[in-house]
């Protein structure tokens, strides 16, 4: 039986050697400090997000269809 390799230990493709960090994940480490104010990630203001209208319509919603709701379905384009 072998073990695990440990991910300090795991072996990846030469190619993956020059790989750079993902700019959109690099602007988002710095929204997170409260003294930033960012409009290059695209986040909204979490005060501003409509909290009790989307319980209500999530209410709404699952009231009306339940399960059927949350299933996967067919998308259109």
């Amino acid at each position: 039986m072998t073990s695990a390799a440990s991910p300090s230990e795991y072996q990846f493709a030469s190619r993956t050697a020059g790989l750079k960090p993902s700019a959109i994940r690099e602007i988002l480490k710095v929204t997170g400090s409260p003294d930033v104010i960012s409009f290059a990630g695209g986040l909204p203001a979490p005060e501003l997000f409509p909290i009790a209208e989307t319980a209500r319509a999530a209410q709404s919603l699952l009231a009306e269809d339940g399960p059927a709701s949350l299933q996967y379905d067919i998308t259109e384009g």
